[in-house]
């Protein structure tokens, strides 16, 4: 697959995906989304790959938002078509049975900061701006970020950055609970790949199966999520990784995970 608007890199079980199109401030457009997905679904299928990074390529964005100018020209349909795609493409982010961890090192407005949303945990720069600035354009976020906003931060804190369309700095946003950690531009992008390679260490099948059950628990009332937590663990018991982790434990040694 040959990518036009993304960089893809592979190291010790560690993908990083680079949203590059840094002339538009790396801004998702119809061409950008369809090799995401296609890049997504081969990672997501590649048993090397024990986590994922996405981040943006030069120092001003992660995901400046949807391509303004591409948006512009559609008609009431082509609009709902491509909110339908970019929705169906970061639902495959979430779905995805390897953890994505965001590396915001910039703006990350509008579907740029939809895009992080949909990563199991965001790490921002000092510099990382974010928002939902689409009512200042006339329109509403459309690539899930009424919904996943808000289950994040809670209503009100979501109206308010989504009613206003304002922007906020990294503290904030790690104050109000979007982001998880701050670091410095340059410490960034290694700090993922970290905990990324911690991620790599330990067994692939209990990551997904526990990325499964947040995921799916959280639409569930409380004891049904219990319920379904427990038939996962049940289910993994069946499993190479669980008899050798538990072995690894009792002769003191380091696991040796297959993911099977």
């Amino acid at each position: 697959m040959e990518l036009k608007n993304l960089l893809s890199t592979v190291e010790d079980g560690v993908a990083v995906i680079t949203v590059n199109r840094p002339h538009a401030l790396n801004a998702l457009n119809t061409e950008l989304l369809s090799e995401l997905e296609s890049l997504l679904q081969q990672l997501d299928e590649d048993g090397s790959v024990k986590a994922v990074i996405l981040t943006g390529a030069g120092e001003k964005a992660f995901v400046a938002g949807g391509d303004v100018k591409e948006m512009a020209t559609m008609n009431s349909h082509e609009a709902h078509r491509f909110m339908l795609m970019g929705q169906r493409v970061l639902l495959s982010i979430e779905k995805m049975k390897k953890p994505v961890i965001a590396a915001v090192n910039g703006y990350a407005l509008g579907g740029g900061l939809e895009l992080a949303l949909a990563c199991d945990f965001i790490y921002a720069s000092t510099t990382a701006k974010l928002g939902l600035p689409e009512v200042t354009l006339g329109v509403i976020p459309g690539f899930g970020g009424t919904q996943n906003l808000t289950r994040v931060i809670g209503k009100n804190k979501a109206n308010e950055l989504i009613f206003t369309g304002k922007i906020i700095g990294a503290e904030k946003a790690c104050a109000w609970g979007i982001v998880n950690e701050i670091y410095a531009p340059e410490e960034l992008l290694a700090r993922a790949k970290e905990v990324g390679a911690a991620i790599a260490k330990v067994g692939p099948l209990g990551v997904a199966y526990a990325k499964d059950a947040i995921a799916n628990g959280l639409n569930m009332v409380k004891e049904d999520g219990l319920r379904y937590e427990a038939s996962l663990l049940g289910i993994l018991y069946s499993t190479g990784d669980q008899k050798e982790g538990m072995a690894a434990f009792k002769e003191k040694r380091r696991a040796r995970f297959t993911g099977s």
